[in-house]
C-alpha cells in the first residue's frame, strides 16, 4: 500500500502547461493533476502566458506531454458550477463529458469536480434539497459516460452541501452510481467547517484522491463562512489542520493512490512534500 504524492499543474504565473509539468518534474515529483482547462481555444495559451488546457485537444499530445518528462497524469480536474443554472459560458455538464472523455482515452482514472459557489441569485436561494437535486442532475449525464469509459468522477468538498459529511453522502445515494467517488480536499473540507476524519470515518471506501492543504490560525474566524480555496501558502504541518492524523486514518482505512500538494510557493511546496515523505508516503 502507498500513498503516492503530486503536484498541482498550475504553480507559476503568466507560464504555459508544460513550464508547471517541467518545474514539477524539476522539484522531483512524479506525478501530477491536470488542472485548469475549458473547452476550444484560449488566447492566453497559444501566445504563452497561460497555463490552460483545452478539452477539445488530443488527448495523447497532453499525455505525452506528460510521459515525454516521465510525469504519471494523476487526475484530470474539472472543477465545476453544479449550482447555478445551466449556461453556455459556466463550466458544467457538458465540460465534465469533455472530461471524463478526454480522461477515458488516454487511461486517467479520475476526473475531480466540485459543487462550486452559486454565483446567480437563482443558485444562492436554493434550498439544501433542491441545492442536492441540481448537483445530481448536472452529474447524471457525465457518470452515465464515466461508467462507460471505465472513469470516476470524484466529487470534492468546495460547498456548503459537500463540506458536510451527511450531505455528501445524501449526493452519493441519490447518484446512485460506481462512476462516483470522493476527492478529499483537506483544506476545503475544514475551511468549510467540516473534518477530515469524520469523512474518512463515515465514508473512507469513496475517497479515491486526496488534495492536501494546511491552513493558517488567522483563517479560524472564516471557518463555516468560506467555501473552498484553490491552494495555499502554508506548507502542511505550519498550520491548524492536523495533517499527520488525516495521513495516518487514510492509512488506516486502506486508501491506496495518488494525492496532490494544493501549495503554492517554491519553499512551502518542497517543505510539505518532505513532510509527507517524513510520514512515509512516496
Amino acid at each position: 500500500m502507498a500513498i503516492k504524492v503530486g503536484c498541482f499543474a498550475l504553480i507559476n504565473p503568466f507560464s504555459k502547461l508544460d513550464a508547471q509539468i517541467d518545474q514539477i518534474k524539476e522539484w522531483g515529483f512524479s506525478s501530477a493533476d491536470l488542472t485548469d482547462n475549458s473547452d476550444g481555444a484560449c488566447l492566453g495559451a497559444e501566445y504563452g502566458f497561460t497555463a490552460l488546457a483545452s478539452l477539445d485537444a488530443n488527448p495523447f499530445d497532453v499525455k505525452r506531454m506528460f510521459q515525454e518528462r516521465d510525469l504519471s497524469l494523476s487526475s484530470i480536474c474539472a472543477h465545476a458550477n453544479l449550482l447555478d443554472p445551466t449556461a453556455p459560458s459556466r463550466y458544467g455538464t457538458a465540460q465534465l463529458i469533455k472530461a471524463v472523455k478526454m480522461a477515458g482515452a488516454i487511461g486517467v482514472k479520475h476526473v475531480i469536480t466540485a459543487e462550486g459557489d452559486a454565483k446567480t441569485p437563482f443558485g444562492k436561494n436554493l434550498t439544501v434539497s433542491e441545492s442536492i437535486f441540481s448537483i445530481t442532475e448536472k452529474l447524471y449525464e457525465p457518470l452515465k459516460f464515466a461508467e462507460d469509459y471505465g472513469v470516476k468522477i470524484l466529487l470534492e468538498p468546495h460547498g456548503h452541501i459537500t463540506d458536510s459529511v451527511d450531505l455528501m453522502s445524501d449526493v452519493l445515494d441519490r447518484c446512485n452510481s460506481d462512476a462516483l467517488g470522493i476527492n478529499l480536499d483537506t483544506g476545503n473540507l475544514w475551511l468549510g467547517g467540516g473534518e477530515s476524519l469524520e469523512m474518512i470515518e463515515k465514508l473512507g471506501s469513496k475517497i479515491e484522491h486526496v488534495h492536501w492543504k494546511d491552513l493558517p490560525e488567522e483563517m479560524i474566524e472564516q471557518r463555516g463562512k468560506v467555501y473552498g480555496c484553490g491552494m495555499s501558502a502554508t506548507a502542511l504541518g505550519d498550520g491548524v489542520i492536523d495533517i499527520k492524523s488525516i495521513y495516518q486514518a487514510l492509512v488506516k482505512s486502506g486508501f491506496d493512490g495518488y494525492t496532490t500538494l494544493e501549495i503554492a510557493g517554491e519553499e512551502a511546496v518542497l517543505k510539505s512534500f518532505q513532510f509527507l515523505k517524513n510520514l512515509g508516503a512516496i
